[in-house]
């Protein structure tokens, strides 16, 4: 066994650089953030090979006295920290003082800086440690070349050029979307990929992740002293098979945290299902007290002190974001809207609650009953106040259409026809809104079916019974959980050896297909303990039933019966989207139809 002995300096600087230093792209984030911290207002990136050839960093921020150069190079050296008070207080990107030493000991690092106020600028070489004058404007330009030279094992790890630049790019365009008031430009191999100036963050939001994910995105905006949360988030339209369009920060930091993952994806929990993933670019500002950055050398990771008020926080503030649905809203007209501005479900996002239901003044009283009796009989029931237990039968719908007018008051508008039994066609202050009426519909009954379970759901007793041939386990299942089945609305009972009688179901399901719908249900709650289906797998089970009792295509709907319909997305949370994440309606303006036809050419 070998005598206990200390390392050189150069070894451990080249053992730290495994941690701090993985590739290119780490050296970029790193001087990246010292930029930031030296209050840079404009930073010039050249990239070439990748960054393994070279990686030239120069901004216009404070640049370093003379005599801080060759401290700079020495590892757990840094001006951002002084005592432990300051470490748990990190308001800085850098802090720990190890990163140019780490890169200086696996390449050949060069730094030039002009402090403010000094005569000329000063140059120092990572390999011999001198300090020469030198020529610069102002601010710092580092300079990395040959990563990996002296450490050839480690650069055998390294990806082609391709992946390399890649990581670097993704770096750049992080840093980006956290400052958008700094300007940025980014070149490769002499061709400049992005050239950034400064801007706000919607701007810098668009250049950056495009123009169809902001047309595609809520804003987020969330402030409770002393945590704020701001940002956009996508509609489940423009979800993705990965997440490489997610980015969160905190304090202005990209990090990859669990903590705020969950949360974001619990608020899409409810309008994003199957494998697709969310895109969205949130800031987290809080006190740098209650978080802990110094969790890994990368700096990526944190620790919340109030974990759970900052889930909680971030949940609700999704949440509410996502639920506000477009079809609550208003659209402008075209007179107010600039020219080829498309009013769509995506483009109109709004941060206010949907309105409570409200009838058009114009509109006469008749026409309001008619409306009012379409919607209750639409759903099955003759009014929403209907007990448990009570026997109902559908109202029979009017036949006189409503009176077509005071569109303004209804985003919506009026219905005007229906489309090969599918679509709902409206007219309304804009133009043409275009319903997918099952999905719609899909969406109404989903969001009525969570309330109503939380408490004692009304249901609608059954003149004939639905009979259903079941199997002995189906059988077994609806004797050992009758009463789960009848706190959800069913009464279910065996009627013969090898049949199931269904004498009630849910008010709101009540023109579903019933043996569809409880064959499904018998068949979760055989897979699932009950407690778990009313519980974690509750929302799921819920949207199930709520595609089945939805409308299906080639049902001809009154007119009545299909603004009663988009009376009632008006005042549903969430209604944009069907419970799959589908689009539930669309605008057109009369901008568009008219540029469609050619008028006025």
């Amino acid at each position: 066994m070998p005598r206990i002995h200390l390392l050189s300096d150069q070894l451990i600087n080249q053992i730290a650089a495994g941690e701090v230093v993985e590739r290119p792209a780490s050296v970029l984030k790193e001087v990246l953030e010292n930029a930031l911290d030296a209050g840079a207002t404009a930073i010039e990136v050249q990239i070439e090979q990748g960054g393994v050839r070279r990686i030239r960093v120069a901004d216009d921020g404070c640049g370093i006295a003379r005599d801080d150069l060759t401290q700079a190079l020495e590892r757990h050296a840094t001006s951002k920290i002084a005592s432990l008070d300051d470490l748990e207080r990190v308001g800085t990107m850098g802090f720990r003082g190890e990163a140019l030493a780490a890169i200086a000991a696996v390449a050949r690092l060069t730094i030039t800086s002009r402090a403010s106020g000094a005569p000329h600028a000063w140059r120092i070489e990572g390999a011999d440690r001198g300090v020469a004058p030198a020529a610069l404007d102002q601010g710092t330009v580092v300079d990395m070349a040959d990563l990996y030279f002296n450490t050839p094992a480690r650069r055998k790890f390294l990806k082609s050029e391709a992946t390399e630049f890649a990581h670097c790019d993704d770096v750049f365009r992080r840093v980006s979307l956290a400052r958008p008031d700094i300007a940025l430009q980014l070149s490769h191999n002499g061709r400049i990929i992005h050239r950034l100036p400064a801007a706000d963050a919607r701007r810098r939001v668009a250049t950056l992740m495009g123009d169809d994910f902001l047309a595609q995105a809520r804003t987020v905006e969330a402030d409770t002293a002393p945590i704020r949360l701001s940002g956009f988030a996508s509609l489940p339209a423009y979800s993705r098979s990965n997440r490489d369009a997610q980015f969160c920060f905190v304090n202005g930091r990209f990090v990859r945290d669990k903590l705020l993952t969950h949360a974001v994806r619990a608020a899409y929990a409810d309008i994003l299902h199957g494998n697709r993933h969310p895109a969205y670019v949130l800031f987290l500002d809080l006190d740098p007290a209650g978080v802990d950055v110094n969790v890994h050398p990368a700096k990526t990771e944190v620790r919340f002190r109030e974990a759970r008020a900052v889930h909680q926080f971030v949940f609700h503030a999704v949440t509410r974001t996502l639920a506000a649905s477009g079809a609550g809203v208003a659209q402008p007209t075209d007179a107010a809207s600039a020219p080829g501005e498309r009013h769509d479900l995506a483009a109109a996002p709004s941060m206010h609650p949907p309105p409570q239901r409200t009838w058009p003044a114009q509109a006469p009283v008749q026409g309001r009953l008619a409306m009012e009796s379409a919607s209750n009989a639409y759903y099955g029931f003759a009014s929403t106040a209907t007990a448990p237990n009570r026997t109902t039968a559908a109202t029979p719908l009017p036949a006189a259409p409503v009176a077509d007018n005071g569109t303004a008051d209804m985003p919506l508008g009026h219905a005007i026809a229906q489309l090969h039994g599918v679509y709902i066609l409206a007219q309304n202050a804009t133009g043409l809104v275009l319903v997918d009426m099952h999905a719609a519909h899909e969406r109404i009954l989903y969001e009525r079916l969570k309330t109503v379970l939380d408490g004692t759901p009304a249901i609608q007793r059954l003149l004939i019974p639905a009979v259903l041939s079941a199997s002995p386990k189906d059988m077994a299942t609806a004797d050992a959980h009758a009463e789960v089945l009848a706190r959800m609305g069913f009464e279910v009972a065996a009627m013969g050896p090898q049949q199931l009688a269904v004498r009630s179901v849910p008010a709101l399901l009540a023109n579903a297909p019933v043996s569809e719908l409880v064959r499904e249900l018998l068949e979760e709650l055989r897979e699932f303990p009950a407690t778990e289906v009313l519980t974690a797998r509750r929302n799921e089970l819920l949207a199930t039933m709520a595609c089945h009792g939805a409308v299906r295509a080639n049902r001809q709907l009154s007119l009545p019966e299909m603004n009663a319909l988009l009376r009632d997305m008006e005042t549903t949370e969430r209604a944009d989207q069907c419970n799959h994440g589908r689009p539930t309606w669309t605008q057109f303006s009369m901008a568009e139809l008219d540029r469609f036809f050619m008028r006025g050419k």
